[in-house]
């Protein structure tokens, strides 16, 4: 069922991701903060927040490093947090999606000692009444407005993210419709903050700009509902470092789904493309261009 709502989560035609400027949500740059990635593996927690912006509700789920509990159980409802600062990642759901439908990804990174914020798109999600597939237009905006309330709570005395948010480094990805969502956050005006984006199954409808920022983009080769094409296509036009990784002759989603071919490959790539952008883990960017490619299952190529 959780594979069958996950390639339900797209359709082929996806209208143009439009966007504003960031500086409208973020009125300064502060200065990024030299912390290093994580030795270790984390339990992980899981809270829900009530964000929104301008009428439209952004329930959000957000898993993070959890100060204790079982590693590689189900995270911890409102456990606390992990001693440290952990940078931020947005993380978006495609159409007819959830962000439970992404938690495989999402708790991972968690565990791998990052903030992981997914908001329910309110007029894309599967409970969406009524659905309106143009309003993907829309989400990166609401993307920018989730990643400013989360981050406040650093600086909210009393909630439990205060003082453990790093704001300063911050990184953004997506499936299908929130691959577009993604690419859409890194058009001119984005925040230098935002340090990083992976694209997953999904595209670019309109032009990149802004302060450089590495992009990772993961396809399958047999995508019939988000063409291979349209990711390269995205790839080709990325001015920036950049990788691409292929799921040998998979389609929209599968390789998401633990157990399934491709994703332990997903999860690598991923985590440490996150360490590299995020920690400045080198050792890590160095895996990239080493270690992603898997015989008969993935494929690697980039100028990361």
């Amino acid at each position: 069922m959780r594979g069958q709502r996950l390639i339900a989560g797209a359709i082929a035609l996806l209208l143009p991701v439009v966007t504003g400027g960031w500086t409208a949500v973020f009125a300064a740059e502060p200065t990024p903060r030299a912390t290093p990635a994580p030795q270790r593996t984390y339990p992980v927690g899981v809270r829900t927040l009530a964000f929104g912006r301008d009428g439209r509700p952004l329930p959000t789920v957000v898993w993070y490093p959890a100060r204790s509990g079982s590693i590689g159980g189900a995270p911890h409802v409102d456990a606390p947090i992990a001693v440290g600062r952990f940078p931020l990642v947005l993380l978006s759901h495609g159409l007819h999606g959830l962000p439970t439908h992404l938690a495989p990804l999402a708790i991972r990174w968690a565990a791998a000692g990052f903030v992981v914020a997914a908001p329910t798109y309110p007029y894309t999600n599967l409970r969406a009444t009524p659905f309106d597939r143009s309003d993907v237009r829309n989400q990166p905006a609401d993307a920018r407005r989730v990643i400013a309330q989360l981050s406040r709570l650093n600086e909210v005395a009393g909630d439990p993210f205060n003082g453990h948010l790093d704001p300063t480094r911050v990184a953004a990805a997506g499936h299908s419709a929130g691959g577009f969502t993604t690419a859409g956050l890194f058009t001119h005006g984005h925040s230098s903050r935002l340090r990083g984006g992976i694209v997953i199954a999904g595209g670019m409808r309109g032009r990149f700009g802004g302060p450089p920022a590495p992009l990772l983009f993961i396809h399958g080769g047999a995508d019939p509902t988000v063409t291979l094409a349209t990711g390269l296509d995205a790839y080709q036009r990325a001015p920036w470092p950049k990788g691409f990784l292929t799921l040998t002759g998979q389609r929209h989603g599968e390789y998401l789904i633990p157990g399934h071919p491709g994703f332990d490959e997903v999860i690598r790539t991923t985590t440490d493309f996150l360490r590299w952008t995020l920690y400045g883990d080198a050792a890590a960017r160095a895996r990239l261009s080493r270690g992603a490619s898997s015989p008969g299952v993935a494929t690697w190529f980039g100028r990361i």
